[in-house]
């Protein structure tokens, strides 16, 4: 079933494509596959890139969208990525990176096109647990910028996922979310006696 990807703001994408043609931004950026890629970069697969800012004990998710990510296509493969941010302004060009992510979330994509349902693709990063997740969203005809996980929807950590998360396997955020709670819970300090 085809995912749905939301479009990115065009300003968004503007940014983007000025920072792929500019030599000093590439030049500049640490991403030694972007500087020397062969032929044109193009962005592509543009995530709306969700924080998780709380974790109640219930459960329930304060999320906030941070920005939008496009993988940067040299080629046939996905070499890069650039994160764009919203400012006072209006959305803008914020940074180019590499890594890890880039594969994993191209992996996750080919794995949840081969999904029965159809999903709307973003991204859902868990900064307590340095964690990346791709988050499929089952309203596919939802603003990609806002909203917040449902029960339903679910969650599939990127490798590199934290200790005792299988990578690429999807979870229901109604199973995944309780699990990340304990996780991102300090435990309670321990009892002093009181000398008697």
């Amino acid at each position: 079933m085809p995912l749905h990807v939301p479009p990115a703001p065009a300003p968004a994408l503007r940014s983007v494509l000025t920072a792929l043609g500019s030599p000093t931004a590439v030049r500049e950026a640490r991403t030694p596959s972007l500087r020397n890629a062969q032929g044109p970069a193009t962005p592509e697969l543009p995530l709306p890139l969700h924080v998780l800012d709380e974790l109640t004990a219930a459960g329930a998710a304060a999320t906030r969208l941070a920005g939008w990510r496009f993988l940067i296509r040299c080629g046939d493969r996905a070499a890069a990525a650039a994160e764009t941010r919203l400012t006072p302004d209006g959305w803008a060009f914020s940074h180019f990176f590499e890594g890890p992510y880039i594969a994993s979330t191209e992996r996750a994509l080919r794995q949840a096109e081969t999904m029965q349902q159809p999903y709307q693709p973003r991204l859902l990063s868990v900064p307590g647990l340095y964690m990346l997740t791709l988050w499929l969203h089952g309203d596919c005809t939802a603003d990609g910028a806002s909203g917040h996980p449902a029960a339903t929807d679910l969650l599939v950590p990127l490798a590199p996922a934290p200790p005792g998360i299988a990578a690429h396997r999807p979870h229901r955020v109604a199973e995944l979310l309780p699990v990340l709670t304990h996780r991102v819970t300090p435990a309670p300090a321990p009892l002093l006696s009181q000398p008697a």
